[in-house]
């Protein structure tokens, strides 16, 4: 088994300017197109601000908000230049996603808890949910916590390879069944497995399938009922894997999973090979969920806690 170790802070802040450069230099291009021939920020900039954020998949209603700042301290001001509007962009970008009421900037932590802690991961197929659930144990496993996982997404054999793969890669045990199990069976197995042997951390993997809403509402509540006989306020966590790559895609997702079950907290996953990287700025304002996490490539150190000062500031750094 390779070995790990996790980010210091320099390093968290190198892999999150090499993260973004394709959302930084997409957003740099459209906002020197945006100010092109002009020396102060009047309407005109701001018509074409609005359309640099919005086709940057911030989405419409934060980027109204930002717009909105923008123009009333321009008005207040009297003179804003051009070459200001980077930073005074960032400022307020910045100044409205803290203003959110939220635990977005906070890692899970293990609370002191006589069982373990259950976390169940949602998502679609192919939003990089069996790797963020790789990720997020190694996490918690360099943290000295034991975890075990449950591959509780049965109707693809491919999710229950990837997550043995991963769960091999970081040396943490895995309960599984064969393809075609019962879902909740899988999750009442890996929680009985780990209070027996004394984990710290549970993290159940579940089936993508968006197709019918219903029917993927039932399966979950399904899940999390079976869990509760075994850990009466289990899970703890309902954490919604959204792939950044998608834009408004992943704005979608999330209102029809938030619809579907009690999501608590986001993850933003391939955020280095897009330029739609935006949207987490969009989904961390328009949803009162927090936003724990953004993925920025498939290592196991790759998943970064998500703060917004830090993201809005690499985002603006030239």
């Amino acid at each position: 088994m390779a070995a790990f170790k996790l980010f210091s802070g320099k390093e968290k802040k190198d892999t999150l300017d090499r993260g973004l450069e394709k959302t930084k230099e997409s957003v740099f291009r459209k906002l020197s197109r945006a100010v092109a021939g002009k020396s102060r920020i009047d309407d005109d900039v701001l018509d074409n601000l609005e359309e640099v954020l919005i086709s940057s998949d911030v989405g419409v209603n934060t980027t109204l908000k930002i717009i909105d700042r923008i123009s009333a301290r321009a008005a207040k001001d009297k003179y804003l230049g051009t070459d200001e509007l980077n930073v005074i962009l960032k400022e307020e970008i910045i100044s409205l996603l803290e203003e959110n009421e939220n635990e977005s900037g906070t890692e899970f932590n293990v609370p002191d808890l006589e069982h373990p802690y259950v976390i169940m991961v949602v998502g679609v197929n192919g939003v990089g949910k069996t790797t963020t659930i790789g990720k997020l144990a190694h996490k918690f496993k360099a943290r000295g916590n034991k975890v075990i996982l449950g591959a509780a997404d049965t109707f693809r054999a491919a999710a229950i390879e990837q997550l043995d793969i991963w769960a091999e890669r970081v040396g943490v045990d895995l309960i599984k069944q064969k393809t075609g199990a019962d879902p909740a069976s899988v999750a009442f197995d890996t929680l009985n497995s780990a209070k027996a042997n004394n984990a710290d951390v549970v993290i159940i993997d579940t089936a993508g399938r968006l197709h019918n809403k219903q029917s993927l509402m039932n399966e979950l509540t399904k899940v999390k009922r079976v869990m509760q006989k075994v850990i009466s306020e289990a899970p703890h966590e309902i954490l919604l894997i959204l792939d950044g790559s998608t834009g408004q895609n992943a704005f979608e997702q999330a209102k029809q999973f938030t619809a579907a079950t009690e999501v608590n907290a986001l993850a933003l996953t391939k955020l280095d090979g897009t330029a739609k990287g935006g949207v987490v700025i969009g989904v961390s304002d328009q949803f009162k969920i927090p936003v724990r996490y953004i993925g920025i490539g498939e290592g196991p150190d790759d998943l970064l806690k998500f703060d917004r000062v830090e993201f809005v500031s690499s985002l603006f750094q030239q």
